[in-house]
């Protein structure tokens, strides 16, 4: 399916309601004819034939011509008007849904101010060609046909000099539309460009403040602004090259009419009424040849937008559901990872990982940054596939599982903690809405987060603000950790989740955790080894290995990477094993 394909794909279910409308564009061209051919009769007949009882039928018949003319105008221009909106409303849902069920992949290539323009500026480009410039362009070209033919009727000669200009404009417009289009293309790339930048300095503004990079980053904006600007007059140098070309053709009608007309007059070869009645479709001939720059340029920008949105939702998601995925209401949380790899564009991130781990234990994992901890998870998510091996959930390759269900069955508090423009019980009710407030305190409480929820100024109520703006690093782990619980999934995944709060608070937290352990399979991602120290499992990753794995005194028996670790935040390990190591943090 092409773009064009995809667009007419919406547009037919408008067809009903467009035809009417443009049976009621032909009706109105049709009516444009009447006024001239009056004019005419009222010079010859009335002012030169003296039948002055026929002007005051003549003069109602213009009044009730224009009067028809214009009611049947406003009647479609509404209608193409409702049906733009109606589609534009479909498109937007349906770009929506689509941008919303994209991977990881997808939101790693592109960048957030282009998946803005596509649903802002290139939805209203489709909005305009819809209610104006689909009717307009036929519109114009009826007018003008209707203009000829009639011209034609009138006198043959006049009409064939008028028609000269008409392979001028052809070409012309061709050559236009041509040279328009790598130009609106351009300035789609620096609209997008420059939402993008605007939406991240927006959203960083509390980086940007503490750099004291205001001015350094208003001098970015600058460029990428010029850079905008600078596509917008190329695109006008353009215009500004063939408009006044069209308006000179249309000007040229003017004086082929008024030469070569009155010529015909002054010779007795045509009357001064058939003068005026070409004069009266002048206008029709005329504003064709004025707008004809004007339309190619919306068309172009519709062509152009269309384009640009049909390339982002045309993209296949490589994770798909699979069909007829397994459906369960819940899993036991038996987890297992057989000869696991991953890789990503030639890089291997993960390399043959196996472990295996039963429902309701929590496992711990620790490691380097970028050692592919959190990737680890990603594959137990199917935020990606793996590239080879299998991960199993109950025994199931987790491809064969339902993704939707296989995820609401996971609960996860990220790394990167993300909370919406909502009340803080909208927050952490957020995988499960319907519940109710007694079991969001309850999860609260759990993730020692309902103290300081108290302690805000409408409590649960309060409207925290834009990515959490207004909360600390570890009172918005804490609402993610209440979020991730409020599921009651059967697997728990702490993406070093308490990171940002003090050791007393992580202590407390932990302790809440373990009043609910064997109801759920925990996995705790930590750079403190207070946060995984209790865990019956621990998997130490280096370089996308696993290079360690059991509990806490195994490792620290093995004197490996666990125990060096261990040691750099503990300080002296034989002191502080005398004195029973497990009971840290």
């Amino acid at each position: 399916m092409t773009a064009m394909q995809w667009f007419f794909s919406y547009l037919r279910n408008y067809r009903k309601q467009l035809i009417f409308a443009m049976v009621l564009v032909t009706f109105t061209c049709v009516c444009a004819i009447v006024n001239p051919q009056i004019s005419g009769i009222i010079v010859d007949d009335v002012i030169k034939g003296g039948n002055r009882e026929a002007l005051p039928r003549l003069i109602v018949i213009l009044i009730i011509s224009t009067l028809i003319r214009s009611i049947v105008k406003y009647c479609f221009l509404l209608i193409f008007e409702k049906s733009s909106q109606g589609l534009l409303y479909t498109m937007r849902d349906y770009v929506y849904r689509r941008i919303m069920r994209q991977d990881f992949n997808f939101y790693n290539n592109n960048r957030t101010g282009d998946l803005m323009s596509r649903q802002t500026g290139d939805m209203n480009a489709i909005r305009h060609f819809v209610a104006y410039t689909m009717h307009a362009i036929y519109e114009n070209a009826l007018l003008f046909i209707f203009a000829l033919v009639m011209i034609f009727v009138v006198d043959y000669r006049l009409a064939l000099c008028m028609i000269a200009v008409m392979p001028i404009s052809v070409y012309i417009t061709i050559k236009q539309l041509k040279a328009v289009k790598p130009a609106f293309h351009n300035i789609r790339e620096r609209f997008s460009s420059l939402n993008t930048f605007v939406q991240e300095n927006v959203s960083g503004n509390r980086v940007v403040k503490a750099f004291a990079k205001e001015d350094y980053e208003i001098s970015k904006f600058k460029k990428e602004n010029d850079a905008y600007r600078d596509s917008e007059l190329q695109a006008a140098q353009i215009w500004k090259k063939y408009v006044p070309v069209f308006d000179f053709l249309a000007s040229s009608l003017t004086v082929i009419l008024y030469l070569v007309g009155g010529i015909m007059v002054i010779k007795g070869s045509m009357t001064m009424g058939k003068l005026v009645m070409v004069s009266g479709y002048i206008w029709m001939l005329n504003m064709p040849l004025r707008q004809a720059g004007w339309l190619a340029n919306d068309y172009q920008r519709f062509v152009t937008s269309i384009e640009k949105i049909y390339a982002t939702i045309s993209v296949e998601p490589e994770i798909k559901n699979p069909e007829d995925g397994i459906v369960k209401k819940s899993f036991k949380g038996d987890v297992e990872f057989s000869n696991v790899s991953y890789k990503i564009s030639g890089e291997e991130i993960l390399k043959d990982i196996n472990f295996r781990v039963k429902a309701g234990q929590t496992v711990g994992i620790i490691g380097a940054t970028g050692s592919g901890k959190t990737t680890l998870m990603n594959l137990l998510c199917r935020f990606y596939d793996v590239t080879s091996g299998q991960v199993k959930l109950d025994g199931i390759d987790v491809r064969n599982i339902d993704l939707y269900n296989l995820r609401e069955n996971i609960g996860m508090a990220m790394q990167d903690v993300f909370l919406f423009s909502d009340t803080i019980e909208g927050n952490i009710a957020f995988g499960r809405p319907d519940c109710s407030i007694d079991k969001v305190i309850e999860v609260a409480k759990v993730a020692n987060a309902h103290d300081f929820i108290l302690d805000m100024p409408q409590g649960y109520d309060t409207i925290v603000g834009e990515r959490g703006v207004g909360l600390s690093g570890g009172q918005k782990q804490r609402i993610s950790l209440a979020r991730a619980l409020l599921k009651e999934p059967s697997i728990i995944i702490l993406d070093d989740t308490t990171s940002a709060v003090d050791m007393e608070t992580e202590a407390s937290i932990q302790e809440e955790l373990r009043m609910v352990d064997g109801k759920h399979t925990v996995f705790v991602i930590a750079h403190r080894i207070s946060s995984i120290m209790d865990a019956d499992l621990i998997l130490v990753i280096e370089d996308g290995r696993i290079i360690e794995s059991g509990n806490h005194q195994d490792l620290l028996e093995e004197k490996g990477y666990y125990h060096r670790v261990f040691y750099h935040q503990y300080g002296d390990f034989d002191q502080i094993s005398k004195n029973g190591g497990n009971s840290i943090g």
